[in-house]
């Protein structure tokens, strides 16, 4: 279980394909407090860290997760947002996230509106009607709020400190973002009988 909120940001230092998975390494901050078998949120996705060096660390990855998420998209150099795992006691800033990517959006848009900046992201039909306007939705592991929802068009007012501290500074339009929709909606939509 995660927050959404990213604690330090990582460069791939490789994604190599091995038949059906592949292994993913990354350069982190925090590597040297991370053992085997931790739970770090990559870009919103959870992983095990597999291999611990004292400046990162090796991740094995399904082809299931690189079908479903964009992590297949990652190069040398890209940046990728890092949360480890919730820890009992600790306190609770964003929103209940899983690390469980229910599907890929696309930024539409990200620009500069005064000193914060706006971010559109197209969602994909399935998920929108688990969003609404105010709510939670994790975009790359980041737990923000839907200021405006339009249909399958969200928007988003990213404060400085999220756009600086994320690897949203480096986000284009046309990219694939991870999202995973707020766990109460997607049970109370359960209960309801929608798929």
């Amino acid at each position: 279980m995660f927050t959404g909120l990213v604690e330090a940001c990582g460069r791939v230092r490789s994604l190599e394909r091995r038949g059906d998975q592949a292994r993913l390494s990354l350069a982190i901050p925090f590597a040297s407090e991370l053992t085997l078998g931790d739970s770090v949120a990559v870009n919103g996705c959870c992983l095990t860290a597999v291999a611990v060096d004292p400046v990162g660390a090796d991740f094995d990855v399904l082809m299931q997760t690189l079908d479903v998420t964009s992590l297949g998209d990652l190069a040398e150099g890209s940046p990728v947002n890092l949360e480890r795992a919730l820890r009992a006691g600790d306190r609770l800033g964003g929103h209940f996230v899983q690390g469980h990517v229910d599907a890929t959006g696309t930024v539409e848009q990200l620009g500069p509106h005064g000193q914060d900046h706006v971010l559109d992201v197209r969602l994909p039909e399935n998920l929108a009607p688990l969003c609404i306007d105010k709510g939670s939705l994790a975009v790359d592991g980041i737990s923000l709020t839907i200021a405006e929802i339009d249909g399958t068009l969200a928007r988003f007012w990213i404060i400085p400190h999220t756009f600086e501290q994320t690897n949203l500074h480096a986000r284009q339009p046309g990219q694939r973002v991870n999202l995973e929709a707020d766990l109460l909606a997607k049970h109370v939509a359960k209960l309801m009988g929608r798929d």
